[in-house]
């Protein structure tokens, strides 16, 4: 039966909804960059405390990995009584020791003992004098601004949506393709937040979870500009962002139904489902049943003191769960990229992919395919100097599709509560990279 509702009732889903997407959303173009309003007030927020971000970054790290150790051999009671810090600080002991590398590399970067590799701007510097500074900022607005997207029913209104279209392509509820937007026009890291946060909250099984993190966390616009600039080929950006694109949905439909993914389990991280009922009943269309669940949750909403103590939860939690992780695993992986050949011999199965396809320069294009899986922004440098059009194209394109690199969004889930490991992470690395690879070589064909 359909329910009556006041004025009131509605500007409670409608107006918070809009707050959301301005915040989220809305591209628009500040002092000639492309940028998203969480994007700039964390780059501000950044630029404000620079100087103080590295020695607030060292202290975060250095009590998060000394408390899990402590946590874990000693259990003190303060934790144990605390369902929020339990959770923070009970994890097993690859992830206690992640943490406990996570500080030794911070302390080293920081003070810049030891072999300049560690530590130098190609390398450790990276991680924690630009990457991290970044993610501290932007963690803190996304935790406290994603409810306007989350809480007053934005998500149920665009599930109804979007179910059709979502559950027969790609086998996930409609609500994901927030995620989705959030990421294309934001940042990979929003995305997998998102996703964290619904997943822990019972909306998603793990399988949606991990599939959503891994095909649909994308790269923003602005960073795909970024890439394509530094290849030289930023007048082409509408025909590559297609492509991008193009490929991408090929990826988002292939993968859940191959392992690793299709081999995720389809339960809920809570035990128990959060129906909300995105499937229209009789009587209702798409658009009328999205609304009547969309005033529901936004009547449901918390009061403006429970949003403040979830927001600092959900920043702590990605702060303590997710920094220390990335200064370990971008920190190795970028070491492992600068300073030895693993990248390059990886790369070599993809030669006579590349030839295959006819990509010029195949041998100088390989050692871009696995680097990305450090950081997404290498296979662009090494690139650059290849004199073919057509290849930097392809190796610009490529590696925005892998999407899954260690420097951040890769580090970002795995440092979260969605079930992927190392390993599941390079596999579908791989799987991206060899999908992506032959739509992407068609198209620049067709282009050049």
């Amino acid at each position: 039966m359909k329910k009556k509702f006041s004025t009131g009732d509605y500007l409670k889903f409608i107006v918070p909804s809009i707050i959301g997407i301005l915040l989220f959303m809305v591209p628009f173009k500040y002092e000639g960059e492309t940028t998203i309003v969480v994007a700039l007030l964390a780059s501000k927020l950044t630029g404000a405390i620079k100087d103080i971000l590295p020695t607030i970054l060292l202290i975060l790290v250095t009590f998060t990995g000394v408390t899990t150790v402590i946590y874990k051999l000693f259990k003190p009671s303060f934790i144990e009584k605390n369902e929020f810090f339990k959770g923070v600080f009970n994890v097993n002991t690859f992830w206690t020791l992640t943490r406990a590398v996570g500080v030794v590399l911070c302390f080293l970067v920081y003070f810049k003992v030891g072999p300049e590799w560690i530590w130098g701007e190609d390398t450790g510097g990276l991680i924690l004098n630009d990457l991290m500074l970044t993610l501290f900022s932007m963690f803190i607005f996304a935790g406290f601004l994603l409810p306007f997207l989350t809480d007053f029913g934005l998500l149920e209104f665009i599930g109804a949506l979007f179910t059709p279209i979502m559950r027969p392509v790609f086998g996930l509820p409609g609500r994901s393709s927030i995620d989705c937007i959030a990421s294309w026009v934001g940042d990979g890291t929003i995305g997998v937040a998102l996703t964290n946060k619904q997943y822990e909250e019972g909306y998603y099984t793990a399988k949606e979870a991990c599939v959503i993190s891994t095909a649909f966390s994308a790269v923003s616009i602005t960073f795909c500009l970024v890439i394509l600039s530094q290849v030289g080929l930023a007048p082409l950006f509408g025909k590559y962002y297609l492509t991008v694109v193009l490929s991408g949905i090929v990826a988002a439909i292939i993968l859940p139904k191959i392992p690793p993914l299709s081999k995720k389990s389809d339960s809920y991280y809570t035990g128990e489902k959060r129906d909300i009922g995105e499937n229209a009943p009789e009587g209702f269309t798409n658009a009328q049943w999205g609304t009547y669940l969309a005033v529901k949750k936004a009547e449901e909403s918390g009061s403006v003191k429970n949003l403040i103590v979830n927001g600092t939860h959900t920043v702590l939690d990605m702060w303590m769960g997710v920094m220390p992780v990335i200064m370990a695993f971008g920190t190795i992986a970028l070491i492992v990229a600068e300073t030895t050949p693993l990248f390059k011999w990886l790369g070599v199965p993809f030669i006579p992919i590349l030839k295959l396809f006819r990509i010029p320069y195949a041998v100088e294009a390989s050692q871009t395919m696995i680097v990305g899986f450090a950081d997404m922004f290498l296979p662009s440098v090494i690139g650059a100097s290849i004199p073919s059009e057509m290849t930097r194209f392809v190796i610009a394109a490529v590696s925005v599709t892998q999407l899954v690199y260690l420097s951040e969004v890769g580090a970002v889930i795995l440092g979260s509560k969605i079930p992927i490991n190392f390993k599941d992470l390079f596999i579908i690395f791989l799987e991206r990279t060899l999908i992506t690879l032959p739509i992407i070589s068609l198209v620049a064909h067709i282009i050049f």
